[in-house]
């Protein structure tokens, strides 16, 4: 019966995702149950070709189904106006509720927060508690968070299951627990490195009197994090975040297509840079068939370095102050990893061509053009960072062309010193 459901749901969104023309009519038709799961599970792109085409009423019904959170991120989508047309219209807790989230600086805690808890008296007794909890159970349909204060300070939070096991009579101190808590204004990437190293069901959000603001769960930062993953893949291969497999060939060609016009250019580059050794290479063909070598592990190596920086930069492991240690062990490997690459492709075109000359130049080149991968790895996503850049889309164009373009001159000038 799972199995069956799980292939219905996969079914309906596949449907709207593969049909533009009747996406809107399938999410009309679902139960209220069933368009909260499917708006939840749909690219930001999709959720707002569905909602934006959504009447007044239509609008409401779904965000009434959804959490405070989950509703605010849709209500973003949504032009000012329109937005404050559909908040009027929503049940007083919840326009309440979302017209608060949406005060928030999205690049602080306050952002990642929701407001799905109850504070109680630390001298409140356990019944007490649980008529609170039912009250706000039946408003929301949701179990809260139990935060416990004492003489208007957090002290804690009561777990769930004390509710069942304790006396009816006790007060809540007895069974309180310590919960983490931090300011509302500290920056996202500041929560997210508190959660890896101490990880935690939740943690509290703090207002500048330390009145309590918000809530803030790991399912909370696991959605954060899948989306910062997701984009820096999108970024390494310079597609659009929004884009999706589903996308018809009009939106992948206008998500795609300035990104190919920059390596254009920078093709060109490279392809300028060979042609001033045109009369080299019409001399020694074989130069043109390795050529590609050069300009292949250059790229290898330098996504590979990159990839490692990105990840150290969105940590906060390093810094322009800082890389120097990083740059130095960077250079290093790739030096001997030019080396031992080198000695390999030597020996391939001795054995294949019988013209150790050309093999043992393609090996330099081969360790010039790493070292330059790893410097412009390491400099420019940092560079970029600095800049306020992201550094995993825009450090790529510059380091593919440093690579290909010093690479080629490297190989070719050689050639024509050594074999001219």
């Amino acid at each position: 019966m799972l199995n069956k459901k799980n292939h219905n749901f996969n079914k309906i969104i596949r449907q709207i995702k593969y049909r533009p023309k009747k996406r809107l009519d399938i999410f009309k038709n679902l139960s209220a149950k069933q368009k909260r799961n499917v708006i939840l599970n749909l690219s930001k792109h999709l959720q707002y070709k569905i909602v934006s085409k959504l009447d007044k009423k239509e609008l409401v019904s779904v965000l009434e189904c959804l959490d405070t959170d989950e509703a605010t991120d849709i209500l973003k989508l949504l032009p000012r106006d329109k937005r404050n047309l559909i908040i009027s219209e929503l049940n007083e807790q919840l326009k309440a509720d979302i017209s608060l989230l949406l005060q928030f600086d999205p690049e602080t805690a306050s952002e990642l927060m929701n407001i799905d808890y109850i504070q109680v008296e630390a001298e409140d007794t356990m019944f007490s508690v649980a008529q609170q909890v039912k009250v706000h159970e039946k408003r929301t349909g949701k179990l809260p968070a139990i935060l416990v204060m004492e003489t208007g300070k957090l002290i804690g939070y009561l777990p769930g299951h004390k509710l069942i096991l304790g006396r009816a009579r006790s007060k809540t101190i007895k069974y309180v627990k310590k919960i983490r808590s931090i300011k509302h204004n500290i920056k996202t990437n500041e929560v997210l490195k508190l959660f890896r190293k101490h990880p935690h069901n939740k943690v509290v959000v703090l207002g500048k009197t330390g009145n309590i603001m918000g809530i803030i769960y790991s399912d909370d930062i696991l959605k954060v994090l899948r989306e910062k993953e997701s984009s820096s893949l999108y970024d390494f291969a310079g597609v659009s975040q929004e884009e999706s497999v589903y996308d018809n060939t009009i939106r992948k060609v206008k998500n795609r297509y300035k990104w190919l016009i920059l390596n254009l250019g920078t093709v060109f580059l490279a392809a300028f840079t060979v042609n001033l050794f045109d009369e080299t290479i019409s001399k020694y063909v074989l130069l043109a068939i390795y050529m590609p070598i050069v300009a292949g592990m250059g790229g290898n190596a330098g996504t590979q370095t990159l990839a490692v920086m990105v990840r150290g930069i969105f940590l906060r492991q390093i810094t322009l102050k800082t890389m120097w240690r990083t740059l130095k062990n960077e250079l290093g490997a790739s030096l001997i990893n030019g080396f031992i690459n080198g000695v390999i492709i030597t020996l391939i075109v001795f054995l294949k061509d019988g013209d150790l000359r050309i093999g043992l130049i393609l090996a330099m080149a081969m360790i010039v053009n790493l070292l330059i991968a790893a410097f412009f790895g390491t400099i420019v996503p940092l560079l970029m960072k600095k800049f306020g850049k992201d550094p995993a889309s825009s450090a790529t164009i510059f380091i593919t062309t440093a690579t290909d373009v010093i690479g080629f001159f490297v190989f070719l000038g050689l050639a024509t010193l050594i074999l001219m």
